[in-house]
């Protein structure tokens, strides 16, 4: 592993640090109840970041662009992370999706959507799960049947990121019901004011609702949306995750980190009813085991990123790394929010503006998806069974 920063990218690391502490908002504050709020904050960030020369940072010059290298990109998520900035509205095109178009994309294509998925103008959204189709999604039936110059598209996809907020779509599609799974998969790039395109945000326990379901009945899709070739998109949808495996690492250290952090200062300061007395959190032997633990596994988690970075950075590809990471960063998010509900107690559990703890009840709640949505632990423990260890497939 060799992660020492040049003094070009120490230099990097400092003009970044100065821009955000001028120009981060402050914290959006509650979301319960504020989607379509939240919606215009994170849109008015996006085009301010934009502005200031920070979205896309590692796109080719050539769509907007800076060219710069997968460190420079580290750096600067690891401090809008330690800036507690708010996430770009148009993330998941830029970092997934908009990779995904400059590398399969026709000219016209790149041309047409990289500028104002980048500006933040466009927001997109990925159309890959459905109600049966998850982790193992090859198996979709959201079905595309040719017309012509288009494409008639019926089904639905669910838990999708953003779409209540989103003009286009990255979907994938069958095809060609009778070829090979992997093989009659097709990626269209949907205008998602399409008559027939219904969208249905989805609360979940934590109050938020930023996943949907969509709901596509008759809808026509020319047959120039179609990225890279007809029943190839098995190689789109592997090109946009191996992007989101890639973007794995800094900001959820540093997102778990400052959490700790808060879970610490509770720790020593709140008093919990022991023996008929009261006792600090702090001095319990078994919390400070537990802080303790998370801790040492949060160095391990530091650790093993800089690692899959640097492996990265010298010329690979992401791969295995990026599924493990993945894998224990949530399994120790969930463990961390759980540590802190343990002890806040039951002021853990009070929700609202004058709640002691409100986030807590938050923190714990949303984590619980953690282990489900982009790839369940139980797929990922498999991709590390064959691909890392070597061990043959179970079926």
């Amino acid at each position: 592993m060799d992660l020492i920063l040049s003094p070009e990218q120490e230099t990097f690391r400092k003009t970044v640090r100065a821009w955000l502490a001028e120009n981060a908002p402050e914290p959006f504050g509650s979301r319960r109840g504020k989607d379509a709020e939240y919606a215009t904050y994170l849109r008015a960030w996006h085009k301010k970041i934009y502005e200031g020369g920070y979205v896309g940072l590692t796109w080719p010059k050539a769509y907007g662009g800076q060219g710069a290298s997968v460190v420079e990109h580290a750096i600067l998520e690891e401090e809008l992370a330690l800036a507690n900035a708010p996430e770009i509205i148009g993330r998941l095109g830029v970092s997934l999706i908009g990779p995904t178009i400059a590398k399969l994309g026709t000219e016209e294509q790149k041309k047409r959507y990289l500028p104002p998925m980048l500006a933040g103008d466009e927001v997109w959204c990925q159309g890959f799960s459905e109600p049966n189709s998850g982790s193992d999604l090859a198996s979709l039936g959201t079905r595309a049947v040719d017309d012509g110059d288009a494409f008639i598209v019926n089904g639905q996809k669910i838990w999708t990121s953003f779409a209540h907020v989103s003009d286009y779509c990255f979907l994938l599609v069958r095809t060609d019901p009778a070829a090979a799974k992997h093989k009659g998969i097709t990626c269209l790039l949907v205008d998602m004011t399409t008559p027939g395109v219904e969208v249905k945000p989805l609360r979940m326990m934590s109050g938020d609702s930023g996943f949907n379901e969509i709901f596509f009945t008759d809808v026509r899709v020319p047959k120039t949306q179609v990225l890279g070739e007809v029943n190839g998109g098995w190689h789109a949808a592997i090109t946009a995750l191996m992007n989101e495996r890639a973007n794995l690492g800094g900001p959820a250290r540093i997102g778990m980190s400052r959490f700790l952090d808060e879970v610490i200062k509770m720790a020593k300061t709140l008093e919990r009813p022991a023996g008929g007395g009261s006792k600090i959190a702090a001095k319990d032997p078994v919390v400070r085991q537990k802080i303790a633990d998370v801790y040492l596994r949060l160095e391990i988690f530091r650790m093993t990123s800089d690692r899959a970075l640097s492996r990265f950075a010298q010329g690979g590809v992401p791969g295995p790394e990026g599924s493990i990471l993945k894998l224990y960063w949530t399994q120790l998010n969930q463990e961390i929010t759980r540590i802190a509900m343990e002890i806040a107690g039951p002021h853990g559990q009070l929700t609202g503006e004058d709640a002691p703890f409100d986030i807590l009840a938050w923190a714990y709640l949303r984590s619980r998806g953690n282990t489900i949505e982009a790839g369940t632990s139980e797929v990922l423990k498999n991709i590390v069974a064959e691909r890392v260890l070597g061990l043959p497939k179970s079926y």
